[in-house]
């Protein structure tokens, strides 16, 4: 009777290709986060007619749009990184889950940016980098540590859009919809992180995490 093949060196020639999946997975959704146009499940907040902006008030509204599309690609990124290496599957799916709810976000943010005639910071791709190495620092402590950063990183994000909604001009209804919106989704994401069992982040880590995005949104204001 015929033995059956020995297939032991073929499964690990293709054991490097398994190991590729994710790092090209990792890398086509940088792509698209940095590159391509977000596609949103939802409409734009807001009503569809624009808001008639002083140039001043353009401006204005523009460098914050730029600073939340700006903080979007990071978000993109923090929550891709920490799925990369995220140690259960169900804190890998709630991760995915958030990074999608955040692409609306993302092409919300996009949107308005073409409405006011502004672009997105050219420095988009090194926000993404960075972020998804934070995330996958984070990650790496374990999926405590990680849900601990989602909620840690969302309370900052939310305390960013509550500043941006006070600095708005009143009449950019359009942008005052899109932020609102989004520190909506934002305070459901910590409160996700915190039912899924996250932990506590110590105060140094939560400074070091202000000074970062600190530095972030100041320069996206501008660049």
């Amino acid at each position: 009777m015929a033995q059956p093949p020995d297939l032991t060196l073929y499964n690990e020639r293709m054991e490097p290709d398994r190991l590729l999946d994710p790092l090209i997975g990792a890398f086509d959704r940088a792509l698209r986060a940095v590159f391509a146009p977000a596609r949103a499940r939802r409409p734009v907040p807001g009503s569809a007619e624009l808001p008639d902006l002083s140039e001043r008030e353009r401006r204005t509204s523009a460098a914050l749009m730029r600073i939340n599309h700006a903080g979007e690609v990071a978000a993109q990124a923090l929550y891709h990184g920490q799925a990369f290496v995220a140690r259960s599957g169900a804190t890998r799916d709630l991760l995915v889950r958030a990074a999608r709810e955040e692409t609306d976000h993302l092409a919300w943010c996009e949107a308005r940016l073409t409405e006011l005639d502004a672009r997105p910071s050219v420095l988009n791709p090194l926000w993404y980098a960075g972020s998804f190495a934070i995330g996958v620092l984070a990650a790496a402590l374990g999926d405590r540590a990680s849900l601990a950063f989602v909620v840690e990183t969302e309370r900052q994000v939310e305390g960013h859009l509550g500043s941006h909604l006070a600095r708005l001009p009143a009449d950019d209804t359009r942008s005052r919809a899109i932020v609102e919106a989004m520190r909506t989704d934002e305070v459901a994401h910590g409160a996700m992180a915190r039912a899924a069992g996250a932990g506590s982040l110590p105060p140094p880590v939560r400074t070091l995490m202000r000074y970062v995005s600190g530095v972030m949104t100041g320069t996206a204001y501008w660049v």
